[in-house]
């Protein structure tokens, strides 16, 4: 399972941390590690600038 998923659903409240360590199989600190990493957050969805979505 992707990390940033399981994360997410533990930022949103549908896990506990030691469910989400649990699910990645890792310990306490790594998953707080983890939890507090900027990157690990999901990304926004890709989208063209306005200037690349327009035709010709």
């Amino acid at each position: 399972m992707d990390k940033r998923k399981v994360i997410a659903a533990y930022r949103r409240g549908f896990l506990t941390i030691q469910e989400c360590a649990q699910i990645l199989g890792i310990d306490s600190p790594q998953i707080m590690k983890l939890v507090n990493d900027p990157q690990m957050s999901e990304s926004k969805p890709f989208a063209l600038p306005k200037s690349a979505a327009k035709t010709v």
